[in-house]
């Protein structure tokens, strides 16, 4: 089944980050507005945290955002897998 057909699909918007600097980052989505990002204090504490937003910036590439929060999400694209029985 394609993601789009999901329900939790329609919480999750794609976006590119287009500015980090320390303790902000900016994102633009699909529809071209722009989005703060809302981080936690252990993210904003984790300089590789920063050092992954800096390269996933530099390579352009979309990323899970949270519509309602606006926060990067860590598996908002993965399908649930299931284990059928051999």
């Amino acid at each position: 089944m394609l993601i789009e057909n999901e329900t939790p699909a329609l919480t999750i918007i794609a976006a590119q980050i287009v500015k980090v600097f320390y303790p902000f980052i900016l994102a633009r989505t699909e529809t071209g507005q722009y989005l703060h990002l809302q981080l936690s204090d252990r993210e904003q504490q984790d300089p590789l945290f920063w050092d992954s937003l800096r390269s996933i910036l530099q390579a352009h590439l979309w990323v899970p955002i949270g519509q309602h929060y606006h926060q990067l999400l860590d598996d908002g694209w993965l399908q649930p897998t299931t284990v059928t029985p051999v």
